[in-house]
């Protein structure tokens, strides 16, 4: 009898990637144990076997035409129900906003001075985003075909292009993508809003930038290995991709036949509800109470009353998150570029697990995590250290999240980051995939909303005190202490050294 000499068996994806159907660790198994009987089988040769054996490469994201899933459940009478309640939500906020202005102030104050502030210097926002857009369409692509040209070309010392050009490569994200954005939006100190918007936009071009490079790099180095020409992609379809809803690059994408402009612009109406929705959540639910934060000691007492006050608007703050950027924002762009496949996020509300759960909040950040940190560490570690892997994925995905929110508050305060990485992990391996039950989803949802209120409290808590309480002599550990832990006892310090 034969036995196999160093074969490798492909093994199915097991962590974060549940995009794979059930059916594929099915056939994994049979085509494995097909294999197997071509060893004890004398009518097939031994290239055969080898073939059947060989190295396989593991598939990538397969993009198909498919509807996102609350369009499916909207269509149902009794979901669109609770999509009617929110809206009832909203008019009652509206109402009671109106009626406490009119009996305080005597008449009706219809002002937005929160929006108008936190979308402040918009012109200098869209500024930067042309830059950014532009430089992106122009320099990654330029770079990346010069490159496989020289690959593929007559000229020597490929290794040398490949640094050369990869250097340069590194430089624009590192500088054009990464630190210019970000000195815009610190030297112009711009209100929380508006830096959202730079800073959100810098990162998606970076990834999407990383994953161009990603996916063609390899095609180029393969046809060069066998001399062909590589089929390298068209600007087009560069720039298609730049705006897709989507972080990982194909030359070609599922395509509708048609753009249902009625859908669009209900899509962009729900997104400027969503906008007023959050407004009103904060003017009622927050600024009421973590306006005199800088008269409250900061002790267990007053963070554990903050932190169960804040639970009902950081609920509200997640459901409008979800709605308006993962479903409405990403759907109204996929309608206009006719992009078909809408899995933007899964049922993630039915999770028993915390894992389940960051599988499937935000898919499109998901499967760039997956494709390009998970999988790609296991490759480079010869699939191996898959704790390390996770921990990599969970490290990355925290420290980009405080980034964001350190550049749009302006101060650092490692609220998330610490949920991340200690009760994230945590939960990720204690309420894993095999828990199951109705139980299991109610501890979820309890997690959940406990993390938004301590979220809210907290980030709440250190911005009027970064405003309260200025800090006069700046030094390194001034900046990373939190204002919020010794703001009362500046102010009573200055009422007393006032007479007060």
């Amino acid at each position: 009898s034969r036995k196999p000499q160093n074969c490798f068996f492909p093994t199915p994806p097991t962590f974060l990637d549940q995009s794979t159907p059930n059916f594929a660790h099915d056939i994994f198994r049979r085509t494995r144990k097909e294999c197997m009987k071509h060893f004890f089988d004398p009518s097939f040769d031994n290239e055969t076997v080898a073939y059947c054996l060989r190295p396989q490469r593991p598939q990538g994201k397969q993009f198909v035409n498919r509807r996102s899933l609350l369009d499916e459940l909207f269509e149902v009478n009794h979901i669109r129900t609770i999509y009617h309640m929110f809206i009832a939500l909203l008019i009652l906020f509206i109402l009671s906003t109106l009626v406490v202005d009119f009996i305080d102030e005597g008449r009706l104050v219809l002002d937005f001075d929160l929006l108008v502030y936190v979308f402040g210097q918009f012109p200098l926002v869209v500024c930067t985003w042309i830059y950014m857009c532009v430089s992106a369409s122009l320099v990654p692509f330029m770079l990346f075909q010069t490159w496989a040209q020289s690959q593929c070309g007559s000229g020597g010392h490929p290794r040398l292009w490949s640094l050369l050009y990869g250097s340069a490569f590194l430089l624009y994200q590192a500088v054009g993508l990464g630190f210019l954005p970000t000195y815009v939006a610190v030297s112009n100190s711009l209100p929380p809003a508006s830096s959202f918007i730079v800073i959100l936009e810098q990162v998606r071009l970076m990834m999407k930038t990383h994953s161009f490079v990603r996916e063609n790099v390899p095609r180029v180095l393969s046809a060069a290995k066998e001399k062909n020409v590589p089929l390298r992609p068209h600007i087009n379809q560069y720039l298609y991709f730049l705006f897709a809803p989507t972080l990982i690059y194909r030359d070609h994408y599922p395509r509708n036949p048609l753009i249902r402009w009625g859908y669009v612009a209900t899509k962009l109406l729900q997104v400027l509800g969503c906008l007023f929705y959050a407004y009103y959540v904060f003017v009622r639910l927050c600024i009421p109470q973590f306006r005199s934060i800088s008269l409250q000691l900061f002790d267990l007492r007053s963070l554990v009353l903050g932190v169960f006050n804040s639970i009902l608007p950081g609920a509200l703050v997640l459901f409008l998150a979800f709605f308006a950027l993962l479903h409405c924002w990403l759907n109204a762009f996929a309608e206009m570029l006719r992009f078909a496949d809408r899995m933007f996020y899964k049922d993630w509300w039915n999770s028993t697990s915390f894992a389940n759960y960051y599988r499937t909040w935000n898919v499109v950040v998901h499967d760039w995590l997956y494709y390009y940190v998970y999988r790609d560490f296991l490759l480079m570690s010869g699939m191996r250290f898959r704790a390390a892997a996770m921990f990599f994925v969970f490290t990355v995905s925290a420290v980009v999240h405080e980034y964001i929110l350190a550049i749009c508050f302006g101060f650092f305060y490692p609220v998330l980051f610490c949920l991340f990485m200690c009760f994230g992990m945590m939960f990720n391996f204690i309420l894993h995939d095999r828990r199951r039950g109705p139980i299991w989803n109610v501890i979820m949802w309890t997690s959940l909303f406990l993390g938004q209120g301590v979220i809210i409290c907290l980030y709440c808590q250190e911005w009027y005190a970064q405003r309260y309480c200025p800090i006069t002599e700046p030094s390194f550990l001034e900046l990373l202490k939190p204002r919020s832990w010794s703001c009362h006892r500046q102010k009573d310090g200055m009422a007393e050294s006032q007479g007060m």
